[in-house]
């Protein structure tokens, strides 16, 4: 049996602005089980970062999680005190955002920002703070460590300084990593790299990724299971290769097919429309605005995630009666 690590249940998460309320997460639910790395998957705005820092408790304002539960390791998260999610944050989970450049401060050195993180964890002095960081440094293969540590962030590449936010989000030892787009603007090569570190990371400390993308091609390589988001609720959640041969929901479809292959030709097909205003969302299914397979039931209610299979879940009152077949 599957130990789980982490369940969220009917998550909503709503930004209350002078437009309107935003239902940017509304009724989310998908469990991790431990040691098995998880993609959460859609275009931008599906919920997948608000996603995450409902998980960690550091929604900006004037965002508020509504209702659900988030269990992690048997604890209830949602309700917790700032001090409680403190013991948690970083510790137990880590987080690495899309941007190094947002959590990375540009007024203090590499070794500074590193050890602050160890030692606000764990009674030591600077000098085994020291030790630790140039560990960690290692751990991240960053060339010379020892001729990093007085750098500054702006001092670094892209790369060295994704490099460097991850050595953060590891800093003290945490059961889970959440890695939000962790290759955006970087170049192919360094992308690689990246994946490639986050993956031995993954294996050597026996670490659970959650992995934030919208890049179907990066879902392939890093990932065994997948949650597929669309306009702040759950479509789809399979393992991978079965998301890859057989999706259930037009939405998963649709994604595949956006994606290029470098194998085979093949016509990229984009998805039509846009992803909806969350303060004015469609009724019944989200997606059915831009759905080749809508019928009128689908604009009247939400349908329900429901069983399709082992251990797989789809959120579509057509998917007995459509075949979307191998799509990448």
């Amino acid at each position: 049996m599957a130990d789980t690590l982490l369940e969220v249940e009917d998550l909503k998460t709503y930004f209350f602005t002078e437009a309107g309320v935003v239902k940017a997460v509304d009724g989310t639910s998908f469990t991790v089980n431990r040691g098995e790395p998880l993609g959460l998957v859609g275009e931008s705005g599906s919920g997948k970062t608000i996603t995450a820092l409902s998980i960690l408790g550091v929604i900006p304002r004037p965002g508020k999680i509504i209702s659900g539960k988030i269990t992690f390791d048997g604890q209830n998260l949602v309700g917790k005190k700032d001090k409680d999610l403190r013991e948690i944050r970083g510790r137990r989970i880590g987080y690495v955002s899309q941007d190094p450049n947002s959590s990375l401060d540009p007024l203090f050195s590499v070794e500074s920002q590193l050890a602050e993180v160890i030692m606000s964890h764990e009674k030591m002095t600077k000098e085994e703070a020291r030790a630790r960081v140039l560990k960690l440094l290692n751990l991240v293969r960053i060339p010379e460590p020892e001729a990093r540590l007085g750098a500054y962030p702006h001092e670094l590449s892209g790369g060295m300084r994704q490099r460097i936010a991850i050595a953060r989000a590891l800093a003290a030892n945490p059961d889970m990593l959440i890695a939000d787009e962790p290759t955006t603007n970087l170049d192919v090569t360094i992308q690689a790299q990246v994946l490639e570190l986050l993956k031995s990371l993954e294996r050597d400390l026996g670490m659970t990724l959650i992995l934030i993308t919208h890049d179907m091609g990066i879902v392939a390589e890093m990932t065994k299971r997948v949650v597929v988001l669309y306009a702040g609720r759950v479509a789809e959640v399979a393992d991978t290769s079965s998301i890859y041969n057989n999706p259930k929901h037009p939405y998963t479809a649709a994604l595949l097919q956006s994606v290029p292959r470098i194998d085979r030709k093949k016509n990229l097909v984009p998805i039509p429309g846009n992803i909806p205003n969350l303060i004015t969302p469609p009724t019944g299914c989200r997606f059915h605005p831009r759905c080749a397979y809508v019928v009128d039931k689908c604009a009247g209610e939400q349908p329900p995630l429901e069983p399709c299979g082992s251990g797989r879940l789809v959120a579509c009152y057509r998917w007995k009666d459509i075949s979307l077949g191998k799509t990448a």
